[in-house]
């Protein structure tokens, strides 16, 4: 029986592929040569192309898939014990599928959302297609709910979840109700909420009037809130209404010390 060295010997005159797969992975576990690797890739570099083609329309790019998929033969290639009996492609299967579905989960989304999440969403879709088989309609949320165990509330939200595994363009058009011209995305999603700005707004002048002692926080209210003129103020707080034009002046000044810093963050 020859040696390793002699086969070494030989695969530096010889092409390597006169060699059988399990001859080059023996040498390969001795040598480490980069050479016996590229030739092991190059023969079964069919199976990440199959694996690929599987995943095609899943919202990740073919090329991008395909080049993982290659890197999950590598990893195959390094980890494989050929003194085990087991076939390479048996072996090299599972570990290029488990490059590739760790490849979607990590970036398949196109925000990120709680692996809990993830993992909720592929078993509710493949729960569809069996309770679709087997009711002979559309699974409604309650059956699939029933059947994973979980509340409606969990699948509802692995469902709207889904919705951002891939984005869609603001170019996409959509028909106009039989109208000639069609409606894009951008010009039908939803405006700013002018009630946020209130929100913020009424947050701001909340913590400004933490910052006020009592009096100054009542010329506000009457002032701001309830349309008081300063005269008014003045008689009810027994001042003139020049010191309530000075603390008026004063406060101000405050709320806009105030706003400076915020913007400043």
């Amino acid at each position: 029986m020859r040696s390793t060295a002699n086969k070494l010997k030989e695969y530096e005159v010889e092409s390597l592929e006169k060699y059988e797969h399990k001859e080059l992975f023996k040498i390969y576990r001795d040598t480490k040569d980069i050479d016996i690797r590229n030739e092991l890739i190059r023969r079964y570099l069919y199976i990440p192309e199959i694996l690929s083609k599987k995943y095609i329309n899943k919202g990740i790019d073919y090329e991008d898939i395909y080049q993982v998929a290659s890197l999950g033969l590598i990893y195959a290639i390094e980890r494989f014990d050929i003194d085990r009996g087991f076939e390479f492609s048996s072996f090299a299967t599972p570990t290029i599928i488990g490059e590739i579905k760790k490849y979607f989960r990590d970036k398949g989304w196109a925000i990120r959302v709680p692996r809990r999440i993830q993992e909720m969403s592929k078993k509710i879709n493949n729960v569809k297609v069996k309770l679709q088989q087997e009711l002979q309609r559309v699974p409604k949320v309650k059956d699939i709910a029933n059947y994973l165990a979980v509340t409606e509330e969990e699948v509802l939200e692995a469902m709207e979840a889904s919705q951002v595994y891939t984005p869609k363009s603001l170019d996409v058009s959509y028909d106009n109700n039989g109208d000639d011209k069609e409606v894009q995305l951008k010009d039908i999603i939803g405006q700013s909420d002018k009630n946020f700005d209130d929100i913020e707004n009424m947050d701001f002048l909340n913590k400004c009037i933490e910052k006020l002692n009592e009096v100054e926080v009542k010329i506000v209210k009457d002032r701001f809130f309830n349309n008081m003129t300063q005269v008014d103020v003045a008689n009810n707080l027994g001042v003139s209404q020049m010191t309530v034009s000075r603390m008026e002046k004063k406060i101000i000044k405050k709320f806009r010390s105030e706003f400076n810093k915020l913007n400043e963050l």
